[in-house]
């Protein structure tokens, strides 16, 4: 029997900045963008989630639902400095971690766990050392297998440790909402409201034709996660399997010079990162958000490799045209290469910043 974790810290950026400075400590804190401009948030404290406010909201409305909320520029180099020693003290517990992000990880902890000590027991040393080295919080989610132990994690936040015992896996997810499986988001989990399903109890319970028909592929897959298998290892091989950059506009545009500005400049730091990790691929994409935040992204895959910043540009602006409507104005672009020469072995689609850049 495996005995996986999945840990994942508390409201991370915030609660960095709460930790170096002792006047944020217990204050509604939100990290990110100016309001003023296009500002989003990237983390908020628990203090100010009270109010509705959450991660990726614009600002504005951040600020707008807690006026007396602190906004803090970000610091990204602390938090990845916070972040290394953070997955060192995981790899000296065990050295089969899967970082998902700077704020979480898998760790397989099956080799460590005896009679005398539970999996339980090494999540809570674990925390303890988070607590003792950084000064911050840690929940941490176990189970059996990695899509439970995540689950487990998000139960009881702030500083939790949430325990499924084998063989509880299918009762412990039933009465849960259906997007709080792993791999279900928002668009996912109305699909399957509309077809009466509403908790993970509800998807378990339907057969795996339906399943097919209704999801394709991955359909029978995400029936197993409803009712508690999941036999993914905790992998300790990354690949990097798309690179991209993207940015918010100071103002909704419609002009062809400017957005062609922004998609050459985008194309230019994806290139220079590209070239520093010997990478060039098939797969040109663009990201992009109109003035109503409706977001969706558009690809062109090409017969050869590319990697060059004119390259990248003039795929991604063809791709641009092709989007410019009369009356369209763009908020948001993002431009990324993907289909690398190594994909096929690749288990991850991960952006140049975690969590904040990227294609979803």
């Amino acid at each position: 029997m495996r005995h996986i974790l999945h840990a994942d810290l508390d409201a991370f950026y915030a609660s960095v900045e709460q930790r170096d400075n002792p006047k944020l400590r217990g204050k509604p804190v939100v990290v990110g963008g100016n309001p003023d401009g296009r500002g989003v948030v990237a983390a908020a404290s628990y203090e100010v989630r009270k109010f509705g406010v959450r991660s990726a909201m614009p600002m504005k409305t951040a600020m707008r639902l807690c006026p007396k909320a602190i906004r803090v520029p970000p610091r990204f180099d602390v938090y990845q400095q916070v972040s290394r020693q953070i997955m060192a003290i995981f790899r000296d517990v065990t050295p089969l971690v899967e970082p998902l992000s700077l704020d979480e990880a898998y760790l397989d902890v099956t080799s460590l766990v005896t009679p005398e000590r539970p999996p339980q027991a090494i999540a809570a040393s674990i925390k303890q050392r988070v607590r003792q080295e950084t000064g911050l919080t840690i929940t941490i989610g176990v189970a059996t297998s990695k899509s439970v132990a995540k689950v487990a994690s998000g139960m009881n936040k702030p500083d939790g440790l949430t325990v499924v015992p084998s063989g509880t896996e299918r009762a412990f997810l039933a009465p849960l909402p259906a997007g709080k499986l792993w791999g279900v988001g928002p668009k996912t989990a109305e699909r399957l409201a509309a077809e009466g399903v509403k908790t993970i109890g509800d998807l378990a319970a339907r057969p795996d034709e339906w399943a097919r028909k209704r999801f394709g592929k991955t359909g029978p897959f995400m029936l197993r996660l409803a009712q508690g298998h999941d036999d993914r290892p905790v992998s300790t091989e990354w690949v990097r399997k798309s690179m991209s950059a993207e940015t918010t506009l100071e103002h909704d545009s419609d002009d062809p010079e400017r957005l062609e500005e922004i998609v050459t400049r985008l194309s230019q730091r994806v290139s220079r990162h590209l070239r520093s990790e010997g990478l060039r691929g098939h797969t040109v994409k663009l990201k992009l958000r109109l003035s109503d935040f409706t977001t969706f992204t558009r690809q062109k895959t090409l017969s050869e490799l590319i990697d060059s910043p004119e390259d990248i540009a003039v795929e991604a602006m063809s791709i641009m045209r092709n989007e410019m409507e009369p009356g369209r104005k763009f908020r948001l672009l993002g431009v990324g290469v993907s289909g690398f020469e190594d994909e096929d072995e690749a288990p991850h689609d991960t952006p140049l910043q975690l969590r904040l850049a990227g294609f979803e």
